[in-house]
Order: structure tokens, then C-alpha cells, then sequence
């Protein structure tokens, strides 16, 4: 019986978080990740570097004794930097059990966006969207929505996987 609540309780949590995506902005565009990747919406703070990462990947934070890998979206997708400001944030995402920070230019709100108001992306251009996984309609917006998963390669998720967990990073 405990099993049969706690499987019903799982399946509702699932279904409050089906077709939910955080949106948020890098410039005049606008992303948006399923809201169940995001574990918290930080404002920004200081990043202490760590030598020889990716350009992208800012350095770590430290969130209440945890330290979290920073990844700038703006750098990862190849736009101009900005100065970061009061509104620049960092969501945290959990990605393959791994906490990750991005950092993005505002974050908007939370969407509802029905699978059939989801379009895939153009075929243009393979290796420029290979984040991101669909173009959500709503309205006369749209919104393009990333895949967490495929925000890091193999590699980068093992170096951050490294740091995550503590242990000695080599690269």
C-alpha cells in the first residue's frame, strides 16, 4: 500500500512538471528548460576561476558549503559577452546528477507548453543546434528549447563531474 501512495504521488509530481520549461533570456531571444532540470534560480555572485577549463565555463561557486560549476550560456552559444548586471542570474540545473550553474541574462517566468505547440528546429545548420531540442509556440512568441543533457559533451560532463564531486581534476 505505501508503495502504491508513493508511485501515485511520484506520477502527480511528474505530471505538475510535464510540458513546464523555465524560460529565460540571452538578448532579444528568449530559452526555455524543463522546469524538472532546475533546482534553484540564484543571482549572481562571485566565480573563482579554475585553470585550463573551457572559455564557457566560468569557474565554480560556492552555494551554502556545495560547489557548483558555472557555465555562461552567451559564451557557450558563441554570442557577444555583456557585463553582468542585477538581472543576470545563475539557474541551477541538475544534469546526469550533476549540479551545474548557468548563467543567463534574465530569467522570465515558468510556461506552459503543450507537446503539440512544440515544432523540432529547422534543419539548417546541424552543429549550431545541437542544444536545442524543439521551438516551443505560444502564442506569437516563440521560445527554443535547450536539452540540458546535450548543454556538455562526455568530457566536459567528467571534468565537471570532477569538480562536482571533489575530486582531483586532471585535463
Amino acid at each position: 500500500m505505501k508503495d502504491e501512495i508513493t508511485r501515485e504521488l511520484y506520477n502527480e509530481e511528474e505530471d505538475t512538471q510535464k510540458d513546464k520549461y523555465l524560460t529565460f533570456s540571452l538578448g532579444s531571444e528568449t530559452y526555455g528548460i524543463e522546469i524538472r532540470y532546475v533546482t534553484e534560480i540564484v543571482g549572481i555572485q562571485p566565480i573563482t576561476v579554475v585553470p585550463e577549463l573551457p572559455d564557457y565555463i566560468k569557474g565554480i561557486i560556492n552555494l551554502r558549503g556545495k560547489i557548483i560549476p558555472v557555465l555562461d550560456v552567451r559564451s557557450r552559444f558563441k554570442k557577444s559577452s555583456v557585463d553582468y548586471n542585477d538581472r543576470t542570474c545563475i539557474v541551477v540545473i541538475d544534469i546526469k546528477d550533476i549540479s551545474i550553474g548557468i548563467i543567463v541574462d534574465t530569467v522570465e517566468e515558468v510556461l506552459s507548453i503543450p507537446e503539440d505547440e512544440i515544432v523540432p528546429p529547422p534543419d539548417m545548420n546541424k552543429a549550431g543546434r545541437k542544444y536545442i531540442k524543439g521551438i516551443g509556440k505560444t502564442g506569437s512568441q516563440v521560445t527554443l528549447l535547450l536539452d540540458c543533457e546535450k548543454l556538455l559533451d562526455e568530457d566536459e560532463v567528467e571534468t565537471i563531474y570532477k569538480i562536482d564531486t571533489n575530486e582531483e581534476v586532471i585535463i
